[in-house]
């Protein structure tokens, strides 16, 4: 079993897909600090449990 600090995070190809949005929309939200993400190291990580509430608390354009 992998203790991995990064197994609960997906990136940004993955978070883009699960939101069905194109992954330059998601650098996008990023960028403007609208979407629950996590800088690791030098890449963008999200944690796909904060995105579903994220999306379920209305603060995305995503339903």
């Amino acid at each position: 079993m992998s203790n991995s600090p990064n197994e609960n995070y997906i990136g940004i190809e993955d978070a883009a897909l699960f939101l069905n949005i194109k992954p330059v929309t998601l650098r996008k939200w990023v960028k403007d600090k609208s979407v629950p993400a996590h800088k690791i190291g030098k890449q963008w990580k999200f944690k796909r449990s904060e995105l579903e509430e994220w999306v379920k608390s209305g603060e995305s354009a995503i339903s």
